[in-house]
């Protein structure tokens, strides 16, 4: 009877060992975007060249899954060098200072069609404030080198004055909210 408790048990913490897995940003069919408003009137894209992340999840899905993302400031790209210098200074991302933003969630509210409200912890700059983000998980599939992968997009805004991103601050010329678009192909590790 003490053999069969014992092989119970092995083969219970074998299953909860092997079932979770670990899903890695794939920069290559990544984004991480942004759109602000500009003088009131058009707006200014831009993207971040250099970001990395990883998804743990406990099953097949993303029902209770650990986000941890991470963006180089330095990396911000508008197309234009003049302001990507001035984005990365004092007046905004003070990039040599507060090298990356960062994202962990903590955790995740399944919503109908593959939608789901990601709860976590934004850090830009000095501050950390509570967000929850609006995920779509666009499902899982292989790659060209059979390697499972899973799409997920993220659609958010962000009042950048909530994390000491100052310069302007009555909005006039440069809006206080931020659209982010966030699109992750996540490989299977």
């Amino acid at each position: 009877m003490k053999k069969i408790v014992l092989s119970f048990v092995f083969a219970l913490v074998s299953m909860f060992t092997f079932a979770q897995t670990t899903w890695s940003v794939d920069p290559m069919h990544s984004s991480v975007n942004f759109n602000i408003k500009h003088m009131g009137i058009s707006f200014v894209q831009g993207r971040f060249d250099k970001f990395e992340g990883s998804v743990v999840t406990p099953g097949a899905n993303l029902d209770r899954a650990q986000f941890n993302f991470s963006v180089n400031t330095q990396s911000i790209n508008t197309g234009v060098e003049m302001r990507d210098k001035h984005l990365k200074s004092a007046d905004f991302f003070d990039a040599e200072k507060f090298p990356e933003m960062k994202f962990e969630g903590v955790s995740v509210v399944v919503g109908k069609n593959k939608s789901y409200t990601l709860k976590g912890k934004l850090t830009i700059k000095d501050v950390t404030k509570d967000i929850s983000i609006p995920v779509t998980f666009g499902g899982v599939a292989k790659n060209q080198q059979g390697k499972e992968i899973a799409g997920v997009q993220a659609k958010f805004t962000v009042n950048r004055l909530d994390y000491n991103i100052k310069y302007d601050p009555t909005g006039a010329g440069i809006a206080k909210d931020v659209e982010v678009n966030a699109y992750f192909e996540l490989v299977k590790q």
